[in-house]
């Protein structure tokens, strides 16, 4: 699902380890009721359960975006307070751990674990033995292109990060007034998610200490690449977002978008003359022949502490598998929430029809489907929201100004680690 919200300062519980709430009350006897935190709209979906389990209701409230939601969760659960079910995006899971809000259910749903990739599972247990959550939608990079421009400037679609550089240049050369994308600073999840495809891991945890890896060399790779195409001034330094970014898309001034499985949602909206003219291909590669990608976005359904407290957590568990395993709940949510599936069989189900906007592409999900197989692992911390913020400022500075990526990477490694320092998390190295 698209992760276009602000990100909201949220305060750590300076816990050492990720252990979550866990216990809690003997289960609840008789019909259960269940309130669940969505920024999607679920309820339609929840319905289907209801109808068919009188012993477990559940009802979903809407709340804000992402960011949003995770603040009032957080906020609601030091209360004693807030919902039994909340949707988390994956890079939030470990945030939410910290501060107490989800519980370990894996003797409740450990079960679920065959329906998904072992990156995806990985993203709700923390890479522990504890789930934390069920995965609802995963979100794989790829590029998305102007089929039609790139055939009027003769441009082959790159297939590697160096015929990608190459393609900005023939276009930069043909006609000065296009450029082949844009570098963006303000969402720090399309830049972790090529990290990802580089082979790095942002967060490590072992026991109760962390290895923060932000700046690591797969990371400083891609900030180098990118740096360096904005430096040169072969694509634009503009945030993504934005009218002027929208006008560029839909008047053909930017002609390809490194996005994920969603972009078709966002190209209905930001370039509406264009329908039919895209085309997705997989992520270009850092290695000739490799088939590797990285994810910007997705959430899982995640089990609180209050529902454990309140002997509930197993209702809660079942529900939760449910909605993001069962044919017709995955079916049910692609259709009422737009998502694209975390769990590998629905990925190439009838439940996935080919984008309104791509009707060039027919085989538009079952590419998607081939290009998830390739989902590096992410590797979450505590304070997610510390980095992608100083992202924000120290690129959207560098890009400004053409100045040093990988200078500005390490500024966001440092104020991540000096972060968690602060907040009493142990530090490797």
């Amino acid at each position: 699902m698209q992760r276009r919200t602000a990100l909201a300062v949220i305060a750590l519980a300076g816990s050492l380890a990720l252990t979550g709430c866990d216990g809690g009350a003997p289960a609840a006897t008789g019909p259960v009721e269940l309130t669940m935190w969505s920024w999607a709209s679920l309820q339609k979906v929840a319905e289907m359960w209801n109808a068919d389990h009188p012993d477990i209701k559940v009802t979903v409230q809407e709340q804000g975006g992402g960011d949003e939601l995770v603040t009032k969760v957080i906020t609601a659960a030091k209360a004693g307070d807030g919902p039994d079910l909340v949707q988390a995006e994956y890079q939030m899971i470990p945030t939410l751990v910290s501060n107490d809000v989800l519980t370990d259910v894996a003797e409740f749903a450990g079960g679920a674990e065959d329906s998904f990739s072992e990156s995806v599972w990985k993203q709700v247990t923390l890479g522990s033995p504890a789930v934390y959550a069920i995965p609802q939608d995963t979100a794989p990079l790829a590029l998305f292109y102007r089929e039609d421009l790139f055939t009027q400037f003769g441009l082959a679609v790159p297939k590697t990060w160096t015929e990608f550089a190459e393609t900005a240049r023939q276009l930069k050369q043909k006609d000065p007034n296009r450029a082949l994308t844009t570098f963006s600073s303000n969402d720090a999840g399309l830049f972790a998610g090529l990290s990802q495809q580089a082979g790095a891991t942002w967060w490590q945890t072992s026991g109760d200490t962390w290895k923060v890896g932000v700046d690591d060399e797969s990371s400083r790779k891609v900030a180098d690449f990118w740096g360096g195409l904005v430096k040169d001034g072969v694509i634009d330094n503009q945030p993504m977002y934005t009218p002027a970014w929208n006008k560029a898309l839909n008047d053909g001034t930017q002609i390809a978008w490194v996005s994920a499985v969603w972009a078709p949602g966002t190209l209905t909206t930001s370039a509406p003359d264009t329908k039919g003219k895209w085309k997705m291909a997989p992520l270009p590669q850092w290695t000739a022949g490799a088939a590797k990608t990285g994810s910007w976005g997705g959430s899982a359904t995640g089990i609180t502490g209050k529902a454990a407290k309140d002997g509930k957590a197993q209702a809660a568990a079942k529900f939760a598998t449910w909605l993001n395993t069962d044919p017709k709940a995955i079916a049910a949510l692609v259709k009422e929430a737009g998502v694209y599936p975390a769990a590998t069989a629905a990925q190439s189900s009838g439940a996935l029809t080919t984008p309104e906007f791509f009707p060039n592409q027919p085989d538009f999900y079952a590419l998607a489907a081939d290009i998830a197989k390739g989902t590096a692992a992410a590797g979450w911390g505590p304070n997610v929201n510390v980095a992608y913020n100083t992202f924000k400022d120290a690129f959207g500075k560098a890009a400004t100004e053409k100045s040093s990526f990988p200078a500005a990477l390490r500024t966001v490694h440092e104020t991540t680690v000096a972060d968690m320092k602060k907040n009493g998390f142990k530090i490797e190295g």
